[in-house]
């Protein structure tokens, strides 16, 4: 077990003791989180270190980074401590993990993506008739905008 007060120290001690995994901090002096985990867990890093990233600050970007990075997880510090137990054991075993809050706001925006526009007619119902027709020839769907791959 290890403790450093900056992320090139982090990186630097993560690399000596090759702990299971690293509870990591976004802003720290030196070398910010982000990029230590990078070293630590990104691609292309031979023996890589499963990584939880935690700060105060619940901003996509850092969310993003930090996935891009390699982190496994991303917990906020105001969780309660069951919580962030509960974040250490499961990236502990392998496994991800977001705080609800951010799955939250990452789901929303996800759909909100995907939602169709406003004005944009729903896909028609399949009579059974259609769902036949469909299903026996995906091209020859009267009511596919595109051939469905089932």
């Amino acid at each position: 077990m290890g403790e450093c007060g900056d992320g090139r120290a982090a990186v630097d001690l993560a690399r000596r003791l090759k702990p299971d995994m690293v509870v990591m901090d976004v802003r720290m002096p030196v070398l910010d989180g982000i990029e230590a985990t990078r070293l630590l867990a990104g691609a292309g890093v031979a023996d890589p270190v499963k990584v939880l990233v935690v700060t105060t600050f619940n901003l996509d970007e850092y969310v993003y980074e930090a996935l891009r990075a390699g982190a496994s997880g991303f917990l906020l510090k105001d969780a309660p401590p069951a919580q962030l137990l509960h974040g250490i054991r499961t990236v502990a075993t392998g496994a991800a993990l977001l705080a609800p809050e951010v799955t939250r706001q990452l789901v929303g925006r996800y759909a909100a993506r995907i939602r169709p526009a406003k004005g944009t007619p729903d896909d028609p119902a399949l009579t059974p008739a259609s769902w036949r027709c469909c299903a026996s020839s995906p091209t020859a769907c009267p009511t596919a905008r595109s051939p469905r791959p089932w």
